[in-house]
């Protein structure tokens, strides 16, 4: 029988892309992931991970496997949760995952309410910040109660919910020619220029993509390559306002460099580019702590006001 942490590495490979970004999920050492994905692979008869110079990523057998090993994590995953039901009723931990913009810019709000509230649950929050895809797989395999996301493609297999609408606005550093522009930046512009940008699986960077395939028909494959693909907003801003190039980020994100003046932002002529903000949850976990309903009442407060 396959080891169940050994399965868990092999599922976080699969939904972080690589052994280092699968460590950092788990909170392991890279040579402990490795370690496991040996084993495994030894009692597979298969080589499960390919590694180059360029990194590590699932072979052909590997990915079969992690979709076999995803199965079991989340089934053992409900019984933890389960388990851990019945031993504290009410007041089991409640663990969100939340996109970058919404655990830098929303979530510490929320969290300061929620405890306010004395929810049971409400004291003992466990938080873990990573991109639009990688929460939604990190709901999915059942390690998380809700996730927040950013993106426009939301998944069947997950129950969701909108929450508010979230505007991207183009930026830039004050040296940038476009600082000083006299006429507003036509879409059409914006999609012919290589931008500072997240990485692949970013809800910032779908939400742009989807805009710019929607309004000036150019699909993500044919946009320019990227000054450069960053893993998180606060590198983006800071490598836009050194001068790198034009960024598109959330209002949310820019709003304070805006007001110091280490971003400008650019207007759009012809483009306003919003993005839902979403709570997701796995419709087969047995039971969500009361803390995660409390939250959302925090959230829908906000919102009223």
């Amino acid at each position: 029988m396959a080891d169940l942490t050994a399965l868990r590495v092999l599922a976080a490979i699969e939904a972080h892309g690589s052994i280092s970004a699968a460590a950092r999920a788990l909170g392991l050492s890279q040579q402990a992931v490795s370690q496991r994905v040996r084993a495994l692979e030894r009692e597979v008869g298969a080589r499960l991970v390919d590694r180059s110079a360029r990194g590590s990523a699932l072979s052909e057998p590997g990915r079969l496997v992690a979709t076999w090993a995803r199965d079991v994590v989340e089934a053992a995953t409900r019984f933890e949760v389960a388990v851990a039901a019945l031993r504290a009723p009410g007041a089991a931990p409640l663990r969100v995952a939340a996109s970058l913009t919404v655990a830098e810019h929303l979530m510490p709000g929320w969290l300061v309410r929620l405890r306010a509230t004395g929810a049971p649950g409400s004291d003992s929050v466990e938080l873990t910040a990573a991109n639009s895809a990688a929460v939604l797989a990190l709901v999915r395999a059942g390690s998380h109660d809700l996730g927040f996301v950013e993106t426009p493609h939301l998944p069947a297999d997950l129950e969701s919910r909108t929450l508010a609408h979230d505007e991207l606005v183009v930026v830039v550093g004050p040296q940038h020619p476009w600082a000083h522009r006299a006429t507003p930046l036509t879409s059409a512009e914006l999609a012919a220029t290589a931008l500072v940008t997240r990485e692949d699986g970013s809800g910032t960077r779908a939400a742009l993509e989807a805009a710019l395939q929607a309004h000036v028909h150019v699909p993500a494959s044919a946009l320019p390559r990227p000054v450069a693909l960053l893993p998180t907003t606060a590198a983006v801003r800071a490598t836009a306002a050194a001068g790198a190039g034009p960024a598109v980020l959330s209002l949310l994100a820019v709003r304070d460099a805006l007001l110091a003046g280490s971003l400008v932002r650019v207007p759009l002529a012809d483009l306003r580019v919003t993005r839902p903000l979403s709570v997701v949850w796995s419709p087969t976990l047995p039971r969500v702590p009361d803390a995660a309903q409390a939250l959302l009442d925090v959230i829908a407060a906000d919102a009223r006001h």
